[in-house]
């Protein structure tokens, strides 16, 4: 397992989320840091954690609807193994 730098790009979402708390996300351009198996992983991971804490803030339909719309919106910029 490597710990992956990963760059993502919220610009089109972060108008979306202003009623939740973002933590390390609240940025249109946040750096995360994920441990994973692969780059692959370590993108979906990235995402896999931002949408969860959505949920755990507000499990309504609207929230879900929410989640299925912007995991289309976010991109991945950069990734690096450090």
């Amino acid at each position: 397992m490597a710990i992956y730098k990963i760059h993502l790009d919220l610009s089109m979402v972060i108008n979306r989320l202003k009623g939740f708390k973002l933590k390390e996300y609240n940025s249109a351009f946040p750096i995360i840091f994920v441990e994973a198996k692969s780059p692959d992983d370590a993108c979906f991971k990235a995402i896999y954690i931002l949408l969860q804490g959505l949920l755990r803030q507000d499990d309504s339909i609207e929230t879900r609807l929410l989640c299925r719309s912007i995991k289309e919106d976010i991109r991945i910029i950069k990734v690096c193994c450090k």
